[in-house]
């Protein structure tokens, strides 16, 4: 491992999917050898970051983005391909190399190393603590799917828990990873694929059909994952199926005809198994059980 690679100090919702088809995908089966394709976003809860690449540093340049966040968010695989631990770098801490199908090589830095949620280094750079639960280092894993948690282990140490993230195009010299975050896919929420789960998505109706809802959405909130988005401004499509109660006014009501862009909503989704693409929220991934307008 270079020394730019771990020799840097540690100071410092939502991009929808337009097409699961899309060329150069991060959920593409054969994405362009050489180029980055489009990512998800290696965070799966909210984070601020800023284009800090080059930095000066006491160890030398930045080479990657600090995405700050709440300590044992999941992390995410950006692009699908194999994971390889290192677990013996005092700066980087617990560490995590992401080598993807396209070529593109990805450093996952400060994994966290506590047991509670407090600083206590009580944690090794083990399953279960940095990496996710049942991941085993060398394996293949599939874009999106959860491969650790932010943290703040190494010299981030008592620092604000953050994702050290770095791109290196060919498995060569890092670049900014700023402009792949900004066009990356971010998960609308995060739980591991099959497990049950339901949405309150609360915001305001875009359009509206006998079978479909698009809504700008404000708030999320997850069951069972006991998640909380607020101040979101993503518009999301959701089916609405004949079996969906809507309510108006208190009124029970058959159709989706008479909601009014800007109209106030809140949608229930029917209980499912996660998704991929229902993590992404692509259009159609979710369905209506309850609709209450106004």
């Amino acid at each position: 491992m270079s020394r730019n690679r771990t020799r840097h100090a540690a100071r410092g919702v939502l991009l929808l999917l337009l097409s699961l088809g899309l060329a150069g995908s991060a959920l593409g089966a054969n994405p362009k050898k050489g180029a980055v394709p489009t990512l998800i976003f290696p965070v799966a809860g909210d984070v601020t970051y800023t284009d800090d690449f080059g930095q000066a540093r006491a160890g030398g340049p930045h080479q990657g983005n600090d995405l700050l966040g709440v300590k044992k968010t999941p992390v995410v695989a950006v692009e699908s391909g194999k994971v390889t631990f290192w677990t013996t770098s005092a700066n980087a801490g617990c560490m995590l190399y992401l080598y993807g199908d396209s070529g593109t090589m990805y450093e996952y830095i400060h994994l966290n190393n506590d047991l509670t949620m407090r600083n206590d280094n009580g944690g090794t750079c083990v399953p279960g603590v940095s990496y996710s639960k049942g991941l085993k280092d060398g394996v293949h894993v599939q874009a999106g799917q959860m491969i650790g948690y932010l943290g703040d282990s190494g010299d981030a140490n008592g620092i604000h828990p953050h994702l050290h993230f770095e791109v290196h195009p060919g498995g060569g010299a890092a670049v900014s990873p700023y402009a792949y975050l900004q066009s990356a896919q971010r998960l609308l929420f995060f739980a591991k694929v099959g497990t049950p789960f339901t949405l309150a998505l609360t915001g305001e109706v875009v359009s509206a059909s006998d079978t479909a809802l698009t809504v700008q959405v404000s708030l999320l909130q997850g069951f069972p994952m006991n998640l909380k988005l607020k101040n979101l401004a993503t518009p999301l499509t959701i089916t609405v199926p004949s079996s969906a109660v809507i309510q108006q006014k208190s009124v029970t009501s058959p159709r989706l005809l008479s909601a009014y862009e800007g109209e106030p909503v809140v949608v229930w989704t029917q209980p499912a198994p996660a998704t991929m693409k229902a993590m992404l929220g692509a259009d159609g991934s979710l369905s209506a059980a309850l609709v209450q307008l106004g």
